[in-house]
């Protein structure tokens, strides 16, 4: 089971992450998934939620965001900014793996930065795969991970195949079993 890391270690890593998105906005990473309008989006390991307003936004009203995360500071921060920016389309869930949707339920899952430090890697994929659509895509991004890491853990499940690899987010689909 993961644990959360401490209160003040992720109140610094969001700080962080807000330098990050004034310099490298995480819509041109959201550009690379081709998220459209009426989609269902998991924003798996969802941290201070830097993803979710630009999602919210290209999913619109008849499309949902839900931000996963098993930290409690994590969830109330998107809480609160789907609050302060009115986005009735962003749903929270507070969990450590499961995540309590429906089969073949989402368009797109965003893994970004988080698998890595994440225990139970395949349980988590296993997961993944059952919630994602037939012809969904999981969005994966690590920075802590080679190409060679990248494609083997994902892959190597035989959970996921790789579609494509853009200049920020490797896009993979789900394997049948």
């Amino acid at each position: 089971m993961n644990k959360p890391t401490p209160n003040f270690a992720f109140t610094l890593m969001s700080y962080a992450f807000k330098l990050r998105d004034l310099v490298s906005p995480r819509e041109k990473i959201l550009q690379e998934v081709n998220i459209q309008p009426g989609f269902r989006v998991l924003d798996y390991g969802c941290g201070p939620g830097g993803y979710v307003a630009g999602a919210a936004r290209l999913v619109g009203e008849s499309g949902k965001i839900y931000a996963l995360d098993l930290h409690p500071l994590a969830i109330q921060r998107v809480q609160d900014i789907a609050r302060k920016k009115q986005l009735a389309n962003v749903e929270t869930i507070h969990s450590d793996c499961k995540t309590g949707l429906l089969d073949n339920s989402i368009d797109i899952i965003l893994l970004y930065d988080v698998l890595s430090w994440l225990s139970g890697q395949q349980a988590i994929l296993t997961e993944l795969h059952r919630v994602l659509k037939k012809d969904g895509i999981l969005s994966f991004s690590n920075h802590h991970m080679s190409h060679d890491e990248i494609v083997s853990r994902v892959t190597g499940g035989q959970l996921f195949k790789l579609v494509s690899k853009g200049k920020h987010t490797y896009s993979l689909s789900k394997r049948e079993l």
